[in-house]
């Protein structure tokens, strides 16, 4: 049995039960909140290792909880809402969520996202934030002391800008990047709202990293939300 604990937050009795139970069966602890009120007393008292957040809920709306806990938790925060648009999806992960899963959702897909976040957590950053270890998804490396970028061992040649991005892709791999949040990282918080710079960037990118852009193996588009780099391999 894993050490960690999650914190559920969902107000449906079933829903509530069921991912309880497979939660636990996966070997993780479980403690579960049904208002936010309770969610957020729990957080403060349980400090748990990672939250699963319903939007929907009936005191509060789970924008709120994540504005609320962000002001004193970096807590992993993965929302799992039945909202489908995408303004959702990028108000909830501008707001401080780590990931967003819309509901139905596949158990296996949860519990990837799941360690995926706990693995970010667990590997901070160290050295002025550059990450201790390369990156590595498939025949791609990134090695971040060196700046370097190789595919199957031949240099990638990438322009500064492009680098940034794809550094900034993958120090967070697995998780969703909202554009904002890339524009803001890369060009700066007085960056253009349009994202024309940052999608003609892209296109670059994946013309030298990507066998066929068309098809991407590496950075995934999450349509009118953002960017999500492939796993970390090594993590």
């Amino acid at each position: 049995m894993n050490k960690f604990t999650i914190l559920l937050i969902e107000d449906e009795k079933s829903i509530r039960d069921f991912t309880s139970r497979t939660l636990s069966s996966h070997g993780y602890r479980v403690r579960c909140a049904s208002t936010g009120k309770e969610a957020l007393s729990l957080a403060s008292s349980l400090c748990p290792d990672i939250l699963l957040l319903d939007l929907g809920l009936p005191d509060m709306d789970g924008m709120e909880v994540i504005h609320q806990l962000r002001t004193w938790s970096s807590c992993p925060i993965i929302v799992l809402s039945a909202r489908t648009q995408e303004n959702d999806k990028v108000q909830a992960l501008d707001a401080g969520a780590d990931d967003y899963l819309t509901k139905p959702f596949g158990i296996s897909e949860l519990m990837a996202r799941i360690r995926t976040s706990l693995r970010h957590s667990s590997h901070p950053n160290t050295n002025y934030g550059i990450p201790q270890h390369p990156y590595r998804a498939k025949d791609l490396e990134i090695d971040f002391f060196k700046r370097s970028i190789t595919i199957a061992g031949h240099p990638v040649h990438l322009t500064p800008i492009e680098y940034k991005i794809v550094a900034f892709l993958a120090q967070n791999s697995g998780k969703v990047m909202t554009y904002s949040t890339v524009m803001n990282n890369v060009w700066g918080p007085y960056s253009e709202s349009d994202n024309k710079i940052l999608r003609v960037n892209m296109a670059n990118i994946r013309r030298k990293l990507e066998k066929n852009p068309a098809e991407p193996v590496y950075i995934f588009t999450e349509v009118g939300v953002g960017y999500r780099m492939a796993d970390d391999e090594e993590t």
